[in-house]
């Protein structure tokens, strides 16, 4: 597995070493020794799995308050998404930066997301799925969100009119959406 810095801080792809035969393929999709020596430690304790139907479904952007904030590791196993991060740790180098990567069933990348990031979703195909894992069990009360279209983030989504949840449709602003994260340097 090779891992791949992004321009936010503490934000990494994951691509795996596939082998592939005349019978199909095979690959190491999680290694915790590889991310151990890499200097990643995470305990995830909560495996989610979500479907789109449709191209063009946007989900998020999501995150945990407090002590539920969640690291996550996202995979897209049917169809391709546009997967995007948005760093809300205040005082972070990366503050407000984000990234978007595409995830697919083809490329089979991962993107390892820490904890103090906002993360959502745009399905690129129709019948999309997407698993991921959470390194802190999910609770209603400590969720937040901002809002997909916020001008004062500027993500690229290449879409004006995605297919919303009503919860996302009324997501807050970034201004407003709450967030309590703090960088804390790694020493």
């Amino acid at each position: 597995m090779t891992i791949i810095k992004t321009k936010v801080l503490d934000l990494y792809i994951l691509e795996p070493k596939v082998f592939g035969d005349h019978r199909g393929w095979f690959m190491e999709s999680w290694s915790q020794r590889v991310l151990d020596e890499a200097g990643l430690h995470y305990k995830f304790v909560q495996d989610n799995h979500s479907c789109s139907a449709k191209k063009g479904v946007l989900r998020g952007l999501h995150f945990q308050r407090g002590g539920d904030a969640q690291a996550k590791v996202i995979r897209c196993v049917r169809g391709s998404v546009l997967d995007v991060a948005l760093d809300l740790r205040k005082g972070s180098p990366t503050y407000k930066m984000w990234e978007a990567v595409e995830l697919s069933e083809g490329n089979k990348r991962q993107l390892i997301i820490p904890r103090g990031f906002a993360h959502g979703f745009l399905t690129l195909s129709d019948d999309v799925e997407v698993l991921y894992k959470a390194d802190n069990y999910y609770v209603p009360s400590s969720e937040g969100s901002v809002c997909w279209n916020d001008p004062e983030i500027g993500i690229d989504w290449g879409i004006s009119d995605p297919v919303l949840s009503d919860k996302d449709r009324a997501a807050p602003s970034f201004q407003d959406c709450n967030a309590d994260f703090a960088y804390e340097a790694k020493t």
